[in-house]
């Protein structure tokens, strides 16, 4: 919890940037391609950005919390939002171009298969016209046209006669073996544009797959180009509505800052007046604390200035979350100076270690579900004073933990362990 100023700088800071950021949003509207990211986590940092916002807040009120989770939301989505809107501008126009670019070479790959199957058709053709000389051919010979060829050497008239009769029929059976070669070699033709048509089919095929599939991929782009712009605008009108809304509390969560601020003037003058009736004490010798805490460190000790409602706050402790019910430990050995409700700290004990450097020092431990020691009880170092919780002005379970001298609130994290374990 933060002592009587804590947590308001970080909302406020947001807010007076808030136009600004819209502003932006604008532009993104009007000109989706103008940036360009891939995506990445933004949940998360979103959800870091809640939890920051909601620790900051916790003095202010439930209306003022609300609208801060709004606004740290979709400031923190919002820069993602936007670099998915020109991610997927520039999907658009790369899948529109590659889609377009996938049609033309269908195109062409369509354009070659149907010459490459024309030339395929005359090749058979061919094929066709030399097998029907071949079948002649040996139709011929098969009707005996080689004992014509005979006949046509016996009736020669003489030697000259004979070698004419020879030449001829020497013509005769180089033309039918120009047929027979001309027909081996339209069917080893037809056999290669065979091929070739059959190659230039499946590449217009896979061509016309890779132009469905890219245009497919162009309409997918612009979807979700619609999808992010879509998203952007709602962002931009959560901002614009959890801003209208924090305005409004503007008043109440500053009277809540400073009934905090009178609160924690009201833990001082206890622990001082206790000190004052219980004497001066022996001197702290304990060193450095033990964790009072199983748990993470969640929020840190220190003042912040809010720019927005122009104060500052200060966060008096550490906090340390942990599942509620956790067990607390005294931080080192001592009495119980104070125990109970303390308005935004919930139920809260302060135990008193003796003297550290002149000044009476003490730990207190906010927030908790359940008290388990009573006022001017003696506590070992270690032992169960309480369990977390999340009572008083709290947004979750966690352990207020705060070391103060003369009542003063210090840095915890001075005094106990470097690791935090």
């Amino acid at each position: 919890m933060e002592s009587s100023s804590r947590r308001p700088g970080r909302f406020p800071a947001a807010l007076s940037t808030g136009l600004s950021v819209l502003c932006a949003a604008a532009v993104v509207l009007s000109a989706p391609g103008s940036g360009f990211a891939a995506p990445g986590d933004d949940a998360k940092r979103a959800g870091r950005a809640v939890d920051r916002a909601e620790a900051i807040l916790e003095h202010a009120t439930a209306t003022a919390r609300n609208a801060a989770r709004r606004l740290e939301a979709a400031t923190s989505a919002l820069p993602e939002a936007q670099k998915r809107v020109a991610t997927s501008s520039g999907l658009v126009a790369a899948a529109s171009v590659q889609a377009a670019t996938a049609r033309r070479k269908a195109d062409a790959a369509r354009a070659s298969y149907r010459v490459i199957a024309g030339r395929f058709a005359q090749a058979q053709e061919h094929v066709v016209e030399a097998r029907d000389r071949v079948d002649g051919i040996a139709a011929a010979s098969y009707m005996g046209g080689n004992f014509a060829t005979l006949n046509v050497l016996v009736g020669a008239r003489g030697p000259q006669d004979a070698m004419d009769r020879l030449g001829l029929v020497d013509q005769v059976m180089q033309k039918q073996q120009e047929s027979v070669d001309a027909y081996l070699g339209a069917r080893r033709t037809a056999r290669t544009e065979q091929d070739r048509a059959g190659l230039a089919k499946r590449a217009a095929e896979d061509a016309e797959r890779e132009a469905v599939a890219r245009l497919t991929a162009a309409k997918d782009a612009r979807t979700a180009a619609q999808r992010a712009r879509a998203a952007v605008i709602r962002l931009a009108q959560s901002r614009r509505s959890a801003l209208i809304v924090a305005r409004s509390q503007r008043s109440a969560v500053l009277a809540k800052y400073e009934a905090a601020k009178a609160e924690e003037a009201r833990i001082q003058r206890a622990l001082r007046d206790w000190d004052d009736k219980s004497g001066d004490g022996g001197d702290y010798v304990g060193g450095n604390l033990r964790m009072p805490v199983h748990g993470w460190k969640s929020s840190s000790f220190g003042n912040r200035y809010d720019p927005y409602y122009r104060v500052w706050q200060l966060h008096a402790g550490t906090d340390f979350a942990a599942g509620g019910g956790t067990p607390i430990h005294a931080a080192a050995g001592g009495r119980v100076s104070q125990s109970g409700w303390y308005g935004g700290y919930g139920n809260y004990t302060c135990i008193n270690h003796g003297k550290r450097g002149g000044r009476s020092f003490s730990t207190c431990y906010g927030h908790q579900s359940k008290i388990l020691v009573s006022d001017g009880e003696y506590v070992r170092r270690g032992e169960v004073i309480g369990r977390v919780g999340t009572t008083g002005a709290s947004t979750g379970y966690h352990l207020h933990f705060e070391t103060r001298f003369d009542g003063v609130p210090r840095d915890p994290l001075n005094y106990l362990p470097g690791c935090l374990c």
